[in-house]
This record gives structure tokens, sequence and C-alpha cells, in this order.
């Protein structure tokens, strides 16, 4: 049996805190919470993707809100351009030089609202810093402050006005979360709850629970976490099905299996645990995967779905013990 060695004490506090904190605006979405703080502590960036309304930028404000570090957001828009995300240089005629200004991008949490609604020459502003954690530009590299986390949501791909976001990118997402609709209840808590308690005066009493030291410290934590070998196998194989399945056009990159791993971790650490188990993989498989895989076209007529897919290449896949 394998003997508990790493003090989670203080992750698990700070888990805590920060349920509690997105728990008292967001009702219900508990799935979509967990994702978010598994995506802060494993240092992924995060993709929300939902109808309109549903709170998608609200919750990834709460986040930001939760951590005592600098927020930026930025609306993308069909006319937006890559210098109004990276900065641009500008002449200074008291220097007779060009100065660098930096755009919205520097900033520890980055809200990057419908993403999907920019060009694909937008998106690939974000390439580099979402995967290097830096950006160069005319020649000069800036490193991006730690830590660095992208938060974007996006309209489904079949809502007037958006564009499908390039492989390359979605690639760097660590979780795709498809927020869905409430149930009647949770939709009767929030009207509940917006009757009587203005919403903006509950923003602005959400404070700070997490510094960026304590956040550096839960990463560091969540790193050294036991895997063992044959559960490093079990996310190999799933990625593996992923490439060799007849419903799929297109399979989920190595990348994916680091993912999967740093997300299991995170999970693993959320519970309390200090090492990782199948059950800590499969919860994370889907959306780790979802966005990183494409189906044939056949199969897309039929109806089928990715989320389809990796639950039964997980069914297929005989389960470590």
């Amino acid at each position: 049996m394998f003997n508990k060695r790493t003090d989670l004490t203080q992750l698990n506090t700070a888990v805590e805190q920060i349920r509690e904190t997105l728990g008292k605006i967001i009702v219900g979405q508990k799935d979509t919470i967990d994702f978010l703080i598994a995506g802060l502590l494993a240092d992924g960036h995060i993709l929300l993707e939902g109808v309109p309304g549903v709170a998608k930028t609200l919750s990834a404000k709460l986040v930001a809100k939760s951590i005592d570090a600098s927020f930026s957001r930025i609306q993308f828009t069909p006319d937006l351009m890559p210098s109004d995300v990276l900065g641009t240089s500008v002449f200074d005629p008291r220097n007779a030089a060009f100065e660098y200004r930096k755009g919205p991008i520097f900033g520890h949490i980055i809200l990057v609202d419908e993403i999907n609604r920019a060009p694909a020459k937008t998106q690939s502003a974000l390439f580099e810093v979402m995967e290097e954690r830096q950006i160069t530009v005319d020649g000069h590299t800036y490193l991006m402050d730690e830590p660095f986390m992208v938060l974007a949501t996006q309209n489904p791909i079949e809502q007037e006005g958006t564009y499908r976001l390039p492989e390359a990118q979605l690639d760097r997402f660590l979780f795709k979360i498809e927020v869905k609709y409430p149930s009647l209840e949770e939709e009767t808590a929030i009207l509940l709850n917006q009757h009587q308690h203005r919403l903006d005066d509950s923003l602005k009493a959400v404070q700070p629970v997490l510094s960026i030291d304590q956040v550096k410290s839960c990463r560091a934590i969540i790193k050294g976490l036991h895997v063992e070998p044959k559960l490093i196998e079990y996310v190999a194989k799933i990625t593996h099905e992923t490439r060799n399945n007849k419903s799929l056009y297109l399979g989920a990159s190595p990348r994916a299996s680091l993912a999967m791993v740093n997300a299991a971790k995170a999970f693993a650490a959320m519970q309390g645990r200090d090492f990782v188990t199948p059950e800590d993989i499969i919860k994370v498989a889907t959306p780790v995967l979802t966005h990183r895989i494409m189906l044939t076209p056949d199969k897309e007529m039929e109806g089928l779905t990715t989320n389809d897919v990796i639950a039964q290449i997980i069914q297929k896949i005989e389960i470590p013990r």
C-alpha cells in the first residue's frame, strides 16, 4: 500500500476557500468550478464553451478575483488585430526611438471573452504566449510573469458570427469545459439570489484567497505527486487509441497525454490524495481530449459526438488495478 508522503493541508484549504468563494455567487456548476480550480493548479489554460447567459464569463472572473494577481480582459471581435492583444511599438519623438507598449496579454490571469469571434490572424497572436509563456515583438522576447493563465469563453460554433479555432490553438488548452443550462431548481435559486442580493455587490465583496506565491507552491506540490507506471501506460493507451479509431479523422497528440497526467494529479490533490488513481484519469479524459480530436465527416453526419467516442475508448481499454 502506498504511504502518504506529501502534506496537502495548505492546498486543500486553498481549494475549499476558492470553492466557497465561487459557490456564494455561482449556483450549481460544481464540475465547472472543480475543473477551473484544477486548471489553475495544473498550470493550464481553459476554454469554456456554452450558449450566452450561462455564467461562463462570470465564472472566469470569479476565479481571477480569488487570486491576488493582476487580471486582464480582452473582448475578441472580428476587427481585433494581433497588436491589440500583444502590444505595439510607438515612436517617441522625445527620444527619437520606438518604444514598446505592452498589450492586455501581459498579466497573470487573462480572460479572453468570446474567443471565437476573432479570425485566425488574431488567434495566431496567442500561439506563442500560451505554449511558451512569452511573446516576441520586433525581434525582442518578453517573458510572462508567473502564474500565467488564459481563461477563454466561446459560443458554440453553430452561433452566428463565430470562427472555428485552429487545431494548433485548441491543443494549447488543458480543458474544454462545456457549460450546460442550469436545472429548474438551480435556475429558481439563481432568480431568488438575484432578487434578494445585487450581483454587483456580491462581486465587490469577493476577496482574494490565494497569493501568487501560494499558487506557485500548490503547483510545485502537484508536480511532485506519485503516478504509477501502469497508470502512465493507461494514459498513453487512451491517447494512442484516438489515433487508430475509425470514427476519428484527427487523434490526440502527446501534449494531450501530458495534459491528462497533469490534470489527474491536480484532481488527486483536490481529493486529498498524493497519488493518482484510474478514476482521476477517467475524470479528466473527456475535457482534456474532446477539443483535441475530430470526427470523420460520416460519423459527424450520424450525430456522433467526440464525447461519445471518448466514452467508447475508455470502456474498451482495461482499467489497471
